[in-house]
């Protein structure tokens, strides 16, 4: 279960990469979210609306995602979405954090009551697919939309339409799960394929 990050095996593999880091548990890591919305509920508006929030991932998990300890970095407001642009957007906050990873800052702690360097890195970003190809500038449409799969990407074209559609999602579940017997839901063969592809958004 993984109840937190620091749960996680990434966070465990940055402090052996990066001891300066790990060494101090007061260092940051954030997440940045961010997704377009619309402030006005209405699908016909010609505006778009992207906050940028970073989630401070050092406090508590009871703590994390509340309101008060999310930071809204930025507002990327204007008549269209911004797209594959969203990295001139984000330039001013790429730095900060750059500079935070590279050179670091002292920082006063009044709990303890002394100054110390403070040092922060973005530890993951949350968004939905879109989004992930507009933060990563990787394409995430047509036949190989998968960041990890890539090439290997398995894909339908519909025969009367334009459409792509993602297939084999069963090579993923155990030799024996029920969902393998659903041939009409589920497209691919009955075996157990490589359990060593990890499982991607299609």
């Amino acid at each position: 279960m993984l109840h937190h990050p620091t749960n996680s095996s990434q966070w465990k593999k940055i402090d052996l990469l990066y001891q300066d880091l790990g060494k101090e548990a007061r260092n940051l890591r954030h997440g940045l979210a961010t997704d377009g919305m619309n402030p006005y509920d209405s699908l016909n508006t010609q505006h778009s609306s992207w906050p940028v929030l970073l989630v401070i991932y050092n406090l508590s998990p009871w703590l994390c995602t509340k309101q008060k300890y999310m930071m809204l970095s930025m507002m990327i407001s204007g008549p269209r979405q911004p797209g594959n642009d969203i990295d001139v957007y984000l330039s001013p906050l790429i730095e900060d954090l750059t500079k935070l990873w590279d050179e670091g800052i002292l920082v006063f702690d009044g709990f303890q009551n002394e100054t110390f360097h403070l040092l922060a890195m973005l530890f993951g970003t949350i968004n939905d697919f879109p989004a992930y190809g507009n933060l990563s500038g990787y394409s995430v449409k047509g036949h190989h939309a998968c960041p990890i799969c890539e090439e290997d990407t398995s894909y339908i074209q519909l025969k009367h339409g334009r459409k792509t559609v993602y297939t084999r999602h069963r090579r993923f579940l155990k030799p024996y799960h029920p969902y393998r017997r659903l041939k009409k839901v589920f497209n691919g063969s009955q075996e157990h394929e490589s359990a060593s592809i990890p499982l991607t958004g299609h």
